[in-house]
């Protein structure tokens, strides 16, 4: 895993070994989509990700829970849900395992309504 061979990109999908974790954290190795912004991306190792989980229909109920449709452009393999509140830093070059694909502008921006709902800004 240390020693990736891509700089983490806004939007981007990769999936990171989130372990471990404490309580009701989200964790194991799963896809999660970069949030932090390509100037931070460029310079530091810790990025922001949002994980991405199974779908469901209680958590696609969920406001700040984004649904995600699998594609050849994102590199998922079955309908997912981005669940922003679990967002977190993560120092890739320690945690990434292998960069799946991106997202396009739009599901960015509802990523983005989400987040500032979350923190409310």
């Amino acid at each position: 895993m240390a020693g990736v061979d891509f700089k983490p990109k806004r939007g981007m999908i990769i999936d990171i070994d989130l372990n471990p974790v404490k309580g009701s954290e989200t964790g194991k190795i799963r896809p999660c989509i970069v949030v932090t912004n390509d100037t931070y991306n460029r310079i530091l190792s810790v990025i922001q990700v949002v994980p991405i989980t199974d779908w469901t229909e209680k958590k696609a109920a969920v406001k700040t829970n984004i649904t995600l449709i699998k594609s050849a452009e994102n590199g998922l393999t079955k309908k997912s849900i981005a669940d922003c509140l679990q967002n977190r830093p993560v120092d890739y070059q320690k945690r990434s395992v292998k960069f799946r694909g991106h997202l396009d502008a739009v599901t960015m921006k509802k990523i983005d309504e989400a987040l500032r709902i979350i923190f409310s800004i």
